[in-house]
């Protein structure tokens, strides 16, 4: 029998939500082969380092004790792991570079039809022609164009078409295989949007766009071709988005803002336990 719900532990109202939420992640987990005990480690040290610089009162100085009684971690732990500074992300030089110059192509009009589709692009041009090495050196002069194009020729971002140009393989950068640039982007997308969502639980009024549409008792064959529709509406979105985010920051004076719209598509065959409630 459950406890009424002024009797409850504080924040017993999130575990089942918390539960389905980690589900995919302790499988994740699992799979990888972080264990229960490796967790553990982890999950102290964000604890203590989360009360530590998001809980902190201005003005004064947090405390071990405070630590201690925000996080339920022993003040001999509390000390041990304080003072490692806020968590930060650092995007992998490969991703970074990659990302820019296909958002640009697929972005700026001088490498888009009229329909916004990327253009087959000559290796080198005159003065102000579109061509793959002004795209790259519009991004990075680090780099040799040619570097740039043997490294997409061989991962398959870009072929060559029979006239020699250089297509892009792809509409989006989408790393695979478990590899460093995919799980930058699982660890980013995945913090963003369970940010938004947490800012508009914790906020006085729901400040982010945080919806879904979704329909359950489909057959597969409905489920496969609402997934394949929802992939174009999807990508038409990021793809407008995107066009208007580089051409407005060609007149913004920067800053430290940072700004991401993210989509995502799912279906799976849901077994009748998980159907009828359990945790999926």
């Amino acid at each position: 029998m459950s406890e009424p719900a002024s009797t409850q532990p504080e924040g017993a109202s999130l575990h089942a939500p918390v539960a389905r939420l980690l589900r995919p992640l302790v499988r994740l987990f699992v799979t990888r082969g972080i264990t229960f005990p490796a967790l553990t480690n982890l999950l102290r040290e964000l604890y203590v380092n989360v009360a530590e610089y998001d809980f902190a009162l201005p003005g004064k100085e947090q405390t071990d004790s405070r630590v201690s009684l925000l996080t339920g971690i022993h003040r001999k732990e509390v000390r041990r792991l304080r003072g490692a500074g806020a968590p930060v992300s650092a995007v992998p030089v490969a991703v970074s570079r990659t990302s820019r110059i296909i958002a640009r192509w697929l972005a700026d009009p001088r490498f888009t039809d009229r329909a916004g589709r990327p253009l087959p692009l000559p290796r080198a041009g005159e003065g102000e022609e579109a061509s793959f090495e002004s795209l790259v050196a519009g991004v990075t002069r680090d780099l040799r164009p040619r570097a740039v194009l043997d490294e997409w020729l061989d991962r398959g971002l870009a072929t060559l078409d029979p006239e020699g140009r250089i297509v892009l393989a792809q509409s989006a950068y989408v790393p695979k295989g478990g590899g460093e640039p995919q799980l930058y982007y699982f660890g980013r997308n995945l913090h963003d949007h369970i940010a938004a969502s947490v800012a508009n639980i914790v906020g006085e009024a729901p400040r982010f766009l945080e919806r879904a549409v979704h329909y359950d008792g489909l057959s597969e064959d409905l489920a496969k071709r609402l997934e394949a529709r929802a992939r174009e509406i999807a990508m038409e979105a990021l793809q407008q988005a995107n066009r208007e985010a580089h051409a407005a920051c060609q007149t913004d004076p920067g800053g430290s803002h940072r700004w991401n719209f993210g989509l995502y598509v799912y279906a799976e065959d849901v077994p009748p336990a998980a159907a009828s409630g359990d945790p999926a």
